[in-house]
């Protein structure tokens, strides 16, 4: 008999642009120390700022794809984004790993993570447009064009989504997933 146990769940953070998953996703890790976060490759320059993501060119994207070192890769807003292959490592020794998505990927991250949660954000639209107004990425046309696609739906069939309203209080936000992630322990 084995005394290995399961690895931990992947919690893909979902939601519009400047809904906070990021900030979420830190305070979380802040506040449970079994939590981890597994940072995406993205072919975007890593002065660009926001996230901490590992930035690298397409054609290095494209060879690190080619070589299997992803477990999960996509496209979006003109950029490609890579989960490495590495996640199952974190997944080994952590309570949940937490990873920020896009919803368009989640049917192929639930089939790929067997046991996936997705922790859907969202916030009022008003609280969404200052938010990406101050981090000063995207010129009006990029922000207009982001708060049109904030209320697009998750795709059907997910098994199990955890929703949350980020328009507060960053704290409350983490206190009420705690509880609903883990509501033995909260």
């Amino acid at each position: 008999m084995s005394d290995r146990r399961a690895p931990a769940p992947v919690i893909a953070v979902v939601g519009p642009s400047g809904v906070g998953k990021d900030s979420v996703m830190e305070a979380l890790v802040a506040r449970q120390p079994g939590y981890c976060i597994q940072r995406r490759v993205i072919t975007r320059p890593e002065e660009a700022g926001g996230e901490a993501f590992t930035g690298v060119d397409l054609v290095a994207f494209e060879r690190m794809e080619a070589a299997g070192g992803f477990a999960l890769s996509w496209r979006a807003h003109g950029l490609a984004y890579g989960i490495p292959a590495g996640i199952e490592a974190l997944r080994a020794g952590a309570q949940g790993v937490l990873v920020n998505l896009s919803r368009g990927v989640l049917s192929e991250a639930q089939a790929r993570f067997p046991g996936l949660i997705v922790l859907s954000l969202s916030a009022d639209p008003e609280v969404l447009a200052q938010r990406l107004a101050a981090r000063g990425r995207e010129d009006a046309e990029d922000r207009a064009r982001r708060l049109t696609r904030a209320a697009a739906p998750l795709p059907e069939g997910l098994r199990r989504v955890v929703t949350l309203d980020n328009s507060g209080a960053l704290e409350a936000t983490v206190t009420a997933a705690l509880a609903l992630l883990q509501p033995e322990s909260a």
